[in-house]
């Protein structure tokens, strides 16, 4: 009975000194990929990536996606958005179809706060 027991704490043992180890060891390794990111500047290109998909849409390039000029009125952007979602919904990539969606969005932004027309709420 003794063996048991002792056999039982000599395995807890031996498992919380394996997963320490272990545990150091995917440390030192991380520490290792974080330094070799840094050397080699992957860490700072994939800051500045992400930093690029989180950028707003320009007024400029809302209206470069839907094919609108600065003239445009509110209903010939909604009829241009709708044509173009339409088309990627039913034959094209659902990319374009959230570019043309965010644009949409960003010029009913435009037009709300410039009062240009009657802009329902999003």
């Amino acid at each position: 009975m003794r063996r048991r027991e002792w056999a039982g704490k000599l395995i807890a043992n031996l498992i919380v000194m394996g997963s320490s180890i272990i545990g150091r060891a995917m440390l030192q390794a991380y520490r290792k990929a974080l330094d070799n990111a840094n050397k080699t500047g992957v860490a700072h290109e994939t800051i500045n990536n992400i930093r690029r998909a989180s950028k707003t849409m320009t007024e400029q390039e809302a209206r470069q996606i839907l094919g609108v000029s600065e003239q445009s009125t509110w209903e010939e952007i909604l009829q241009r958005y709708d044509n173009l979602f339409e088309r990627n919904a039913k034959s094209g990539s659902f990319y374009l179809q959230s570019k043309v969606h965010r644009a949409k969005e960003c010029l009913e932004n435009v037009y709300q706060k410039n009062n240009k027309q009657d802009v329902p709420p999003p």
